[in-house]
């Protein structure tokens, strides 16, 4: 089932951008309405996301430009994130780690799936190939 989960993503390419998209839009907006603290880091990564979900759903994500923007996107997106979450590495190993009382927004488990989604999102984008046009 896994073996052909890239191809599978690829052919609802849109819908995998309106999913990131959509990860975007709602955590901007619980981070706007203070449900949660603003964070600097976070909001870097989500809006990462968001532009590599934009990019994903152009017409030829394979053009050099759409590939470029989504390298620098998610480069500039993974450092952010990997600071964060070294970062929370860091407490743990100095034992200083709570998951405190709202553990669904812990920033080292958001850090980290924030990680998972922007590579995602960029091998995606890197391994989409138009589709040849059928010989009559």
């Amino acid at each position: 089932m896994l073996d052909n989960l890239p191809e599978q993503l690829l052919r609802h390419r849109r819908a995998v951008g309106i999913v990131a998209i959509l990860i975007a839009v709602l955590t901007w907006t619980i981070d706007l309405t203070g449900v949660v603290y603003e964070c600097p880091y976070c909001r870097s990564q989500r809006t990462v996301i968001g532009l590599l979900g934009l990019l994903l759903m152009l017409p030829n994500p394979a053009h050099w430009l759409v590939r470029y923007l989504s390298a620098v996107f998610a480069v500039f997106g993974l450092s952010v994130a990997a600071t964060q979450h070294f970062r929370g590495w860091a407490r743990i190993m100095g034992g200083e780690f709570e998951w405190g009382e709202q553990w669904y927004v812990n920033a080292w488990m958001l850090s980290g799936f924030a990680l998972f989604i922007t590579v995602g999102l960029l091998l995606l984008i890197w391994s989409w190939r138009p589709t040849a046009p059928v010989a009559a």
